[in-house]
């Protein structure tokens, strides 16, 4: 019997791994086949631990984002069945079980690197840095699905000598999350501006480092970048509203000082190089198209606006269904089940491209990229009365969004996909022509309430199914783009929720601790950045 939030998994290390394409296939072997770690080796733990929740994999996409977030944002057509609003508790336990055991181990690098002396230490310094940059960024996806969770003092069972009483971990607030890790990541931000590495220590850090291949500088934008996506998810919290504004400005203010992720070439993402190892996207296919009848399939809201505007990633992210001659059709969320089904079943509804989405096994792990960044820029930029700015990150995010689908499907290794041919990419014509056209164009919007529906509704289209934590929560903060879903009367949950409950498990063995939390751990509690 065991708690999540204190979980250590056995076998918490990693061998020496290397980010050369031609040395992928014996990169990376079994963790739980190795006895002893390094603050190197463990670095590369923290990244491999949760890969299969950033690459698209089966699990994920099957029990968890099919089920609750995807159906949530409409990036999906679901079936209008009794409780399709609850999340599926084993999708929900899954991705819970994914971060804590990401967070063992990285406590276990955080009680190597202590043990190290001073010297060694500073050696090692951009380790700890980086692996904490990315707990961080998935600390505030976790925070964003469930609000308060164990965090502080989550995953100290080792650090601990194995005191299981000790070692049951308090639940911090959402807010109080949010606000140590600004305070943090701006730190790190600092000293990655001073950090030097001897060339042993650069090569051993290119080495271990899977993401951005020990670039610091990539470090750099991935610090920057998430603290850009942080405080503009709290820029409607009347308590953190200054400081939201005062390092936004900062931050784009001081680009050499404190850079983002500004082109797709700057994205932060797993690139898949040698699917035959653990680094791989194969799990994709199973877990967004294998259902049959939903996972993949088409909402209705997305397709009519991408119809309704010509959107030049409508061919490169949909295809139509079977028999619809072509023709895009999505499900209608207000249609009842039978309706849905008999449309389903005629071949009438379009499915993700499976050239581009899953069939495609060199699909990246995404985690932040340009387009996002730009359209984050554009709604601050708005938000602060700059319309110029604001425009030209508007424009620039979505010419982005179609060179990072493009880029997408010119990597894919899908051939002979049944009643599908690989998609045109799109042009550089056909994105000028869309964002010209009336339901895109930015002058044509006269209020800021209609331009940052269109910075909301671009952010939506981009996300879709591929940054799906993104997208649920900017629909929930935003509530833009306005969709509608038919109400659920046999159940208690009778539209999406606005957040997710903690798992069973975690209720049952830290309950005295969970008694804290209790009252608001409910799917109609609001997140504190949830305002509108």
């Amino acid at each position: 019997m065991k708690k999540i939030s204190i979980l250590l998994v056995a076998g918490l290390l990693l061998g020496t791994v290397s980010c050369k394409e031609s040395e992928f296939a014996e990169a990376y072997p079994n963790p739980a086949k190795i006895s002893e770690s390094t603050v190197e080796k463990q670095f590369t733990g923290v990244l491999y631990s949760n890969r299969e929740y950033v690459l698209p994999g089966y699990t994920h996409y099957f029990t968890t984002l099919r089920l609750s977030l995807n159906p949530y944002t409409q990036a999906i057509g679901r079936l209008n069945q009794s409780g399709l609003y609850v999340p599926g508790s084993a999708g929900v336990e899954n991705v819970w079980y994914s971060y804590y055991d990401m967070m063992a181990q990285y406590r276990e690098l955080q009680k190597i690197y202590a043990s190290k002396p001073a010297d060694q230490q500073a050696d090692r310094k951009i380790f700890m840095l980086a692996a904490t940059v990315y707990v961080y960024d998935h600390t505030q996806r976790l925070v964003d699905v469930h609000g308060a969770i164990p965090f502080t003092q989550a995953g100290m069972l080792s650090t601990n000598g194995g005191e299981y009483e000790k070692s049951t971990a308090k639940f911090d607030t959402a807010e109080s999350i949010y606000a140590f890790m600004l305070d943090d990541l701006k730190r790190i931000a600092t000293e990655l501006n001073g950090i030097t590495l001897n060339a042993g220590y650069q090569k051993s850090f290119q080495t271990q480092d899977f993401i951005n291949k020990g670039d610091i500088t990539a470090w750099k934008r991935y610090t920057n970048s998430l603290r850009l996506r942080m405080l503009n998810r709290v820029s409607d919290v009347e308590s953190m509203k200054a400081r939201s504004n005062s390092e936004i400005a900062e931050i784009l203010g001081n680009a050499a000082t404190y850079p983002i992720v500004e082109t797709n070439a700057q994205n932060i993402q797993i690139n898949v190089f040698d699917i035959n190892t653990d680094i791989n996207s194969k799990g994709f296919q199973a877990g967004l198209a294998s259902d049959g009848w939903y996972g993949n399939t088409a909402g209705k809201a997305m397709i009519d606006n991408m119809n309704a505007n010509k959107d030049p990633r409508l061919p490169i992210l949909f295809e139509p269904g079977a028999n619809a001659a072509g023709k895009f059709n999505g499900i209608d969320p207000l249609a009842t089940e039978a309706v849905q089904t008999a449309q389903f079943n005629a071949g009438q509804v379009a499915i993700y491209n499976r050239y581009t989405t899953s069939n495609n096994q060199f699909f990246p792990g995404v985690i932040i990229n340009a387009p996002q960044m730009n359209l984050i820029k554009a709604e601050y930029y708005l938000r602060t009365g700059n319309d110029a700015l604001a425009k030209t990150a508007y424009e620039t995010g979505i010419t982005q969004s179609v060179e990072f689908y493009n880029k997408i499907l010119s990597l894919t290794n899908a051939t002979g996909i049944t009643g599908s041919t690989i998609p045109t990419p799109a042009t550089s014509a056909s994105v000028a022509a869309y964002l010209a056209g009336d339901g895109v164009n930015w002058s044509k919007a006269t209020t800021n309430a209609q331009k940052l529906s269109l910075i909301a509704t671009q952010k939506w289209l981009h996300y879709n199914v591929v940054q799906p934590y993104e997208n649920w929560a900017d629909l929930r903060r935003l509530d833009m783009p306005v969709l509608s879903f038919q109400t659920d009367n046999a159940n208690n949950q009778t539209l999406p929720p606005v957040k997710w409950t903690i798992p069973g498990n975690e209720v049952t063995y830290n309950t005295a601790n969970y008694e804290t939390v209790r009252a608001t751990d409910k799917l109609t509690t609001k997140l504190f950045w949830d305002v509108k």
